[in-house]
């Protein structure tokens, strides 16, 4: 029965963004979870909002000074809950990182820029709070998925979102992005179109428009096969960046839709794309350099 259910999630994931976030909360319930791992905070507030909180997974065999996490959900900027992401905290803590999972304030009720914002802000509280959980706060890595990829880049580009917090742009020593919308002017669907479409100056909602010679390096991810953000907005950040002398670097998984370049993180479907692989190996590496 837990097979057929899980079969039937992953169906439901994949299939598209309308079963999405019903279906992830049962995934996550459901699948396999890595055992090196451990959830030691849930619903921690980083400031006032009820939305502004944030779940602590580490290693088991936790070391002092364990390099930081930071994962920001998908959810079209209007959906979505950390609480279904454990599968993915647990996967980078089992990893050696001490992982943040970050809630967000979402569109209509806070419409943008306040996501935005609240990566800013809850960067700062990790950077302020790590010790006590053990990570060191001078290794601090940045992961989004999707709404959660381009609210990463916004926030650590326009080093604005970081100066208004008291935060710094040093506190980040890297950055991974899955299947990031970064470059979707003209308004591109009736999502943006409802998040970004009163907004006057649209040019200052792009990420590529904020690229910075020492902005931190930068890990692009993409599905080919991805319809709900297309794979040219990986290509533009990572022309973007390129060009402006910045360290990035871009990897593209044949036939791995939307939704699937999520998934592929999941113990059981890792098989399917690298993806846990290759941002755990872009951060080790970083701060081998």
């Amino acid at each position: 029965m837990i097979k057929l259910a899980y079969g039937l999630c992953f169906l439901l994931l994949i299939g598209g963004l309308v079963y999405h976030f019903a279906a992830l909360k049962v995934f996550n319930f459901l699948v396999p979870q890595d055992q090196g791992s451990e959830l030691v905070a849930s619903g921690i507030a980083y400031g006032t909002d009820t939305d502004q909180t944030l779940y602590v997974f580490r290693p088991k065999r936790a070391q002092p000074n364990l390099p930081i996490l930071i994962f920001v959900h998908g959810g079209s900027w209007q959906e979505g809950n950390a609480a279904d992401y454990g599968f993915v905290g647990r996967a980078f803590a089992a990893n050696g990182f001490l992982t943040f999972v970050v809630n967000y304030r979402k569109h209509p009720q806070h419409p943008y820029p306040s996501f935005v914002q609240d990566v800013a802000t809850s960067l700062k509280w990790v950077h302020s709070n790590a010790l006590q959980y053990g990570g060191d706060a001078e290794k601090i890595f940045l992961v989004g998925h999707s709404a959660g990829a381009y609210d990463i880049a916004l926030a650590v580009l326009n080093q604005r979102y970081l100066e208004e917090t008291g935060a710094k742009s040093s506190y980040v020593k890297g950055v991974a992005t899955l299947a990031g919308p970064f470059d979707f002017l003209p308004l591109d669907s009736d999502i943006t179109r409802e998040v970004f479409g009163k907004i006057s100056d649209l040019e200052s909602t792009q990420p590529v428009n904020f690229v910075r010679k020492d902005a931190p390096p930068f890990l692009i991810l993409h599905g080919t096969a991805d319809t709900t953000v297309y794979p040219k907005n990986a290509k533009s950040l990572f022309k973007h960046l390129n060009d402006v002398g910045a360290t990035a670097k871009l990897i593209e998984y044949q036939g791995v839709s939307h939704v699937g370049i999520l998934l592929d993180m999941a113990k059981p479907l890792r098989g399917n794309a690298p993806v846990l692989d290759d941002v755990v190996k872009f951060f080790k590496d970083t701060l081998k350099q």
